[in-house]
């Protein structure tokens, strides 16, 4: 089986064999990364729109990280210039403010989830986007604190504070939002375990 770089290499020459093999491996990976931050319409367009800019932005692959944190790092970007263009030609956000509830009201569902999933998945949108973006690269793709900072484009030590400020706040809308005391705790007490089961469920389309 041909590795990503060499995969890539070729889609950049035309190969469209390979592209598609890199969409096959990878789609699952970008679709959760949409899939908690925009509208269920949006979703489809910027994970094609993802996979067309790494071809775009190839120059910029050296290669120092792996072709999957160069890809988060393409998906950032389609996202947040999503955002912008939403807000119009004067529009400025502070992705360290403003949140996914507040950039997409209507986000998509993960069916069947428990109710400690779905409290974790809207405790996560109502974060800032800068800490929603670390926390669900760490919880959710088991990113490493030095790649995530490549896909964000930070310090490691910029990462550590924002993971340290993002698992604060995610406590804080997690006991907003709770139905109950009993539920609240038990999602406290198992985040990476609830995080697993989001995982699991958030899969390609058929």
């Amino acid at each position: 089986m041909d590795d990503d770089r060499t995969l890539f290499d070729r889609w950049c020459t035309g190969d469209r064999a390979a592209g598609a093999a890199l969409f096959d491996r990878h789609y699952e990976s970008i679709a959760r990364f949409f899939h908690n931050k925009v509208n269920e319409s949006f979703a489809d367009d910027l994970i094609q729109s993802t996979f067309l800019g790494c071809v775009e932005s190839r120059d910029r692959f050296r290669g120092d990280a792996g072709f999957r944190t160069f890809l988060f790092a393409v998906a950032r970007n389609t996202l947040h210039k999503h955002y912008r263009d939403r807000q119009g030609p004067r529009g400025r956000i502070d992705f360290g403010e403003v949140t996914a509830c507040d950039m997409a009201p209507t986000a998509s569902e993960v069916l069947r989830a428990s109710e400690q999933s779905q409290l974790l998945l809207g405790a996560l949108r109502r974060v800032p986007i800068d800490c929603q973006e670390v926390l669900e690269l760490l919880y959710w793709e088991k990113l490493p604190v030095a790649e995530i900072a490549e896909v964000v484009g930070i310090p490691v030590g910029t990462v550590k504070t924002r993971l340290y400020r993002g698992r604060r706040l995610l406590e804080e809308q997690l006991a907003l939002l709770a139905s109950s005391p009993a539920v609240l705790e038990s999602t406290l007490a198992n985040l990476e375990g609830w995080a697993d089961q989001i995982r699991a469920q958030i899969v390609r389309r058929t």
